[in-house]
């Protein structure tokens, strides 16, 4: 009775001997799943790193050799524009349409763009550019707009106190025409 008693005994020790280490070994790789994500993770990461200090080796051997770009003097600064509609088939802009904005053409280290103002109101920024002595100046609406725009500027009659041109405005499947006059802003004396 004894043997049978002792043998139950050692069969119910093996068994939850046996449980125990199934639990053990769930646990086990479970943990070691962890581990694989975290390396994986650790590794993306690192290869980010390597990537990001390619870019800014790059970057600095190029510092050197990057162009820094600004307008002329005889442009740069701020300017009164006054733009009238001169063509038009938009049925938001009539000829003899009349605007008066601030231009500020200024620069950042990479590009040429001059800003409108309005009331103190940044009204647009446009990309510029100077080729050929004209000042070519660009803005395209984003594929989030709800209408496409696309404006270009052309001044080509430059000189230190007036420039002339032209802007055209294509707005969805319309055009208008503006003719352009600036005139340099006086910088005030105290």
């Amino acid at each position: 009775m004894i043997k049978k008693y002792t043998f139950l005994l050692v069969l119910i020790l093996i068994i939850t001997i046996s449980c125990d280490n199934t639990q053990k070994n769930d646990k086990l790789a479970e943990r070691e799943a962890e581990l694989q994500k975290k390396e994986k993770l650790f590794a993306e990461k690192e290869s980010e790193y390597q990537a990001l200090l390619k870019m800014r080796d790059s970057i600095f051997m190029k510092k050197d050799s990057v162009k820094i770009v600004l307008w002329p003097n005889e442009i740069s600064g701020a300017w009164s524009g006054k733009v009238i509609c001169t063509e038009s088939n938009c049925s938001d802009y009539a000829v003899g349409d009349q605007r008066v904005d601030k231009w500020e053409f200024d620069s950042d280290s990479l590009q040429l763009s001059t800003k409108i103002i309005n009331n103190n109101n940044l009204v647009r920024t446009y990309l510029g550019k100077v080729e050929n002595n004209e000042v070519k100046l660009s803005y395209k609406s984003d594929s989030t707009a709800k209408k496409n725009v696309e404006m270009n500027i052309l001044l080509n009659e430059i000189s230190p106190e007036v420039i002339k041109g032209s802007r055209t405005i294509n707005v969805d499947n319309c055009t208008a025409k503006f003719s352009v006059e600036l005139t340099r802003i006086k910088a005030k004396t105290l």
